[in-house]
């Protein structure tokens, strides 16, 4: 196969397609843009989960005066109370699966409570016999904080204990739902993308039937004919690809690493090196894609 001659009938198919070329430069773009944020999305909520669960606490909430939730009966956790339900967190039963524990007062409570409201004014009527003494007890494995809610939710003196997990848990699901819709609309772009490809092939095969016909007659191959409309779809989908890359990129570097990183630094975010994993693959996705619609579609022209 004459490789100037098959370049030479790319190039004529690309010019005289330039609108079409465009068009599927720029869905396979958009649509490889979404699939790629779409995947480093749901590494960032993987790698976040990580993160904050190994940090989750569970919270054993004492009784408070106004309590009549849980075991309180509307009188504050008594000093006996407190030292038994410690004993427990440190007993045989319990301690292998706690790394540590330490015990907040009313007093650090409302210290704690006054610095993450600062700016609400439901500050100035809360008190701090309003809010619970609490045992703060960070687990080797966090998923077995059900052991520390069975063993302490019915000791006299709690009034719960609270995995936050559970507050993290909706967050997550809102962000997985972000996720599944940008891999919901990258797929229908990608769909647009592939048929686009294949009506391209086919206006470029139709505006050429007459070399077409002439090649057939002096004996060209299947594969010599189809493999410059083959090739157009592959060269036009991956600069779209390209851009794509381009493009996540420049998202993770601007927006992720020197953006939300120094602002928060508290949060473990993706990085250049997840941008490199995904990159590749979201080229590879848009030239496979693009190679096996263009196929299709010059082998269905041809009836071949």
């Amino acid at each position: 196969m004459r490789l100037g001659l098959v370049m030479g009938e790319v190039g004529s198919g690309l010019r005289r397609n330039a609108s079409m070329v465009v068009s599927v430069v720029l869905v396979t773009f958009i649509s490889l843009t979404f699939v790629g944020t779409a995947i480093l999305l749901q590494m960032q909520i993987n790698q976040m989960k990580g993160y904050w669960y190994d940090r989750a606490q569970v919270a054993v909430y004492l009784c408070t005066d106004t309590d009549t939730t849980g075991n309180c009966t509307g009188a504050k956790a008594t000093e006996d109370q407190r030292k038994q339900i410690e004993e427990q967190l440190k007993g045989p039963t319990l301690a292998p699966y706690i790394e540590k524990t330490y015990f907040q007062d009313q007093q650090q409570a409302y210290v704690r409570f006054k610095q993450q409201f600062k700016d609400a004014p439901t500050t100035e009527f809360v008190k701090p016999e309003y809010l619970n003494e609490t045992f703060w007890v960070n687990l080797k494995n966090p998923s077995q904080a059900d052991v520390l809610q069975e063993s302490l939710s019915k000791v006299a003196g709690v009034q719960s204990v609270m995995d936050q997990r559970g507050y993290l848990q909706p967050i997550f699901n809102l962000l997985n739902a972000s996720s599944y819709t940008a891999i919901g609309i990258a797929a229908l772009m990608l769909i647009a993308a592939v048929l686009l490809i294949a009506t391209t092939i086919r206006l470029s095969a139709f505006s050429r039937r007459r070399e077409l016909g002439i090649m057939r007659l002096v004996g060209a191959s299947n594969r010599f004919i189809q493999t410059p409309f083959v090739l157009e779809g592959v060269i036009a989908a991956a600069i779209g690809a390209v851009l794509a890359g381009g493009a996540i990129t420049a998202v993770v570097w601007f927006f992720v690493r020197n953006y939300l990183t120094k602002r928060f630094s508290g949060v473990a975010f993706i990085g250049m090196s997840d941008a490199a994993v995904v990159v590749p693959a979201v080229i590879v996705i848009g030239v496979v894609l693009a190679a096996v619609s263009a196929s299709i579609a010059i082998r269905r022209y041809l009836k071949v």
